[in-house]
């Protein structure tokens, strides 16, 4: 990923995280903006210079961007962590996200990882069936009921 595709990413995707928790009920729209900066902050200090954590252009086979891959590898020893995986809108269903996760897991291979984990919201069933069809399983549910 280039600087600037990674600047223009990045103040997308802090307020498009701010918008999911506040779609998923975890956080208030008032409070999701400077949350989501501050996590954004703490995980990558130094940008894309920032130790253990990839920044990857997902680009189809004609070499357009079609979407971005973050992964993390600070955790723990062997492991990896996806942060944001996001396919153009428009570019959807045509076996983009599917790639880039097969790419991803050949990369792991090739470092010495030998697990990936993620996250995925609730509400994200379009995200949680790729997963599911690629072999992921799950490994905690949380849930809540709004009164």
């Amino acid at each position: 990923m280039t600087d600037a595709a990674y600047m223009a990413w990045r103040d997308r995707s802090v307020r498009e995280y701010a918008a999911e928790h506040v779609r998923s009920g975890g956080w208030t729209a008032e409070e999701a903006p400077a949350k989501a900066e501050a996590q954004f902050g703490q995980i990558l200090p130094d940008g894309l210079a920032t130790p253990g954590q990839f920044l990857w252009t997902v680009r189809d086979a004609a070499g357009t961007d079609a979407g971005i891959l973050w992964v993390g590898t600070e955790r723990r020893p062997g492991h990896a962590f996806i942060y944001d995986v996001e396919i153009a809108h428009d570019r959807r269903g045509q076996g983009l996200g599917t790639a880039a996760m097969r790419a991803l897991e050949e990369w792991a291979r090739a470092n010495g990882i030998d697990t990936i984990g993620l996250h995925v919201f609730g509400h994200n069933t379009g995200a949680w069936q790729l997963y599911k069809r690629l072999g992921w399983v799950e490994t905690n549910v949380q849930m809540e009921k709004r009164l």
